[in-house]
This record gives C-alpha cells, structure tokens and sequence, in this order.
C-alpha cells in the first residue's frame, strides 16, 4: 500500500502548487520522476533484490533525466497551452476537475504503465541471464537516444539563426520524433524485464506507453500544432514518423 499512497500524496500535493500557480502543466514534469515514486517503495519493501535495485535505479535515471530536462524546457514559460484551452472549457469548475482529469488520470497511468517494473520489484531474485542483459541494453539505448534528441534540438533552438526553421538535423534527421522514439525503446526494454518475471501481462505497461508517445499525448498531437510551418510539410514527407530510417530523397 506504500507505493500508491506515495503515488497520491506526490500527486495531491502538485495539484495544490498548480492551484497556487495557476498552472496545470506542473504535472508534465513530474511524469518521469512518479515512476521512481511507485517504484522504490515495492523494491526497499520486498528486500531491495539485485535485480529491482537494477531495475529501479534504471527507472529514476530515465525518469529523472526527462523530469530535468523538462523543467529546463518549460518552468518559467507559463502554462502550456494545451492545459490552458482545458482550463477555459471548463471555466470555473476547472479547479476541482483538474485534480482528476489530469492529476488522476496521470496516476492511473503511471500505475498502469509501471506494470513491467514493479513485477520485478515483487519477484523472487533468480540467476543473472540473457534477459537482463537485453533489458538493460534496450533501456540505457532508449536514454541515450531520447537524450542526444533533446541536446540536438535545445542546441538548434538556441542559435537564433534557426528562428523559424524546422530540426532536421542530427537524429531529427531520421526520425521527426527522436525523444518519443527514446522513450519506446526503454520501456520495451523494462517490458523485457518483466516478461521475465513470467508476468506476461506486465507487457500492457509498454504497449500502453506506446500508445500514448504514437496516437495520445505524443506524436500525433505534436505534429497537428506544427502542421502548416514553413518547410513542415516537407520535412514530413521526406522524414520517417518514428522508427529511425534513412532520409527520403528529395524529387
């Protein structure tokens, strides 16, 4: 019971500054940091194995990278505007409404998308084997590659030269999503880690991640705010959605 009360004290407890700050988009920053959250609990209560401790400290480093990285990015810059047209649809209401359709709802997914990970918090400790190996090579591959995305755009974003061009440069050369590509491959890798704890359902966690970096709060909404830039239809054409593939030739 620790680890869902940790989950809802953090939890309640941003709503509250968001209501202080007139600012519901502090709950994208706490997305990485609340797997950690959820997650330490269920390891140190089960006996902290060699196994979850991996698994753990695999899961803050990712999770505490993006939450970093996220607050750089955005504190200091207002609400973002998604969280501002729902604070206008629902006017008033929006104080107490926010506390479930965004604070809860982010809990409920955390908690469903943690599956993988606390699975191995609750297993027995067997020997090292090739799974791990897999497991942490596809996780530290996704940090690596989410990462070197974000440098490579903060980078280009701040040479004011590139005011008003499209990133097309680097990993962004590839893939249109390198961050969102990043943060597939880790958790496909904590999926690897709980299939095999034998919990093959545990695998609803990454396919639901999944869903949300392609269709849901990801890709696909990103790309309907960048529709219509100059040089963006272009760069649609020519760039692969998500999986990393050589560059089109231009015709």
């Amino acid at each position: 019971m620790i680890a869902p009360l940790a989950l809802a004290g953090c939890l309640v407890a941003l709503w509250l500054l968001s209501l202080k700050l007139h600012d519901s988009s502090l709950i994208d920053l706490f997305w990485g940091p609340a797997f950690a959250v959820v997650l330490w609990p269920e390891v140190l209560q089960h006996g902290a194995p060699p196994r979850a401790l991996l698994v753990a400290g695999l899961v803050t480093l990712w999770g505490v990278r993006l939450g970093a990285y996220l607050a750089w990015r955005n504190l200091g810059h207002g609400e973002d505007k998604r969280y501002t047209a729902m604070r206008a649809k629902h006017g008033a209401a929006w104080w107490w409404r926010s506390l479930f359709i965004v604070f809860g709802l982010q809990g409920v997914l955390v908690w469903v998308v943690s599956l993988p990970v606390r699975a191995v918090a609750t297993a027995p400790m067997s020997d090292w084997g090739l799974s791990d190996v897999l497991g942490t090579t596809l996780v530290l591959t996704g940090v690596l590659f989410e990462s070197l995305g974000d440098l490579q755009l903060a980078r280009f974003k701040a040479d004011p030269a590139n005011k008003g061009k499209i990133m097309d440069r680097g990993l962004w050369r590839y893939t249109r999503h390198p961050n969102y590509f990043g943060d597939f491959v880790t958790w496909w890798g904590f999926g690897v880690f709980g299939l095999a704890t034998g919990a093959w359902w545990t695998l609803l966690g990454p396919v639901v991640m999944s869903v949300l970096l392609t269709k849901v709060s990801g890709k696909d909404l990103l790309e309907q705010g960048m529709r219509g830039r100059p040089g963006y239809d272009d760069y649609l054409r020519r760039t692969s959605g998500f999986i990393p593939l050589p560059p089109k030739a231009a015709t």
